[in-house]
């Protein structure tokens, strides 16, 4: 089994990175293999509402001049998806939002390629604005007809700058039964 997490924060070895790679360390302890991709800061477009993922039905987006359409695959290949951003305005970054779409969009235009898969949202931020970026990204899945799996609080970690979520104890215990939880799900059903 294959967990794939995107870090969809401009940081790379961040905030978002650290829990997120809190979350592998139960995974690994399953033999489940997790690879994250480190989204933000590229240059991303969002959807442009073309269509012509429906037409083509490829699995892919028109748009090729940046790393969604490798995301979109490795999506499709694995067995669950963590998607983590750091909170901007109450929100999820920009590039998180694009990705979202588009690989939406492409997963729905071919017959819902991503239904009953695993999802995990994962957010850090300073202060607040956590539980509506943590909902974005739910949506994502819920939409998508994936499974969220929870953990025993909110998928959240705080801290402001790089490194500082490793002194919230309960963000990284967070992650830790989420990392556990998510194990366990993917054991059950099976997904292979």
């Amino acid at each position: 089994m294959k967990v794939v997490a995107f870090n969809c924060s401009p940081r790379k070895d961040g905030n978002t990175s650290i829990l997120i790679n809190t979350v592998f360390k139960e995974l690994e302890k399953h033999n489940i293999e997790t690879k994250q991709i480190q989204f933000g800061p590229q240059k991303v477009s969002g959807c442009i509402a073309c269509y012509q993922c429906v037409k083509n039905k490829d699995k892919k987006c028109v748009l090729k001049d940046d790393i969604v359409n490798d995301c979109i695959s490795e999506m499709d290949k694995a067995d669950g998806i963590i998607i983590g951003s750091p909170v901007y305005f109450a929100n999820i970054t920009p590039i998180a939002a694009s990705l979202i779409c588009r690989a939406g969009m492409v997963s729905r235009a071919n017959g819902s390629m991503l239904a009953r898969k695993v999802g995990a949202g994962i957010v850090s931020l300073r202060r607040a604005g956590a539980l509506h970026a943590f909902n974005s990204i739910n949506n994502f899945f819920t939409i998508l007809e994936m499974t969220v799996v929870s953990s025993n609080y909110w998928n959240m970690g705080f801290g402001k700058q790089p490194g500082d979520v490793l002194k919230d104890e309960e963000g990284l215990q967070i992650m830790t039964k989420l990392g556990e939880n998510m194990a366990w799900l993917l054991n059950k059903t099976g997904n292979k």
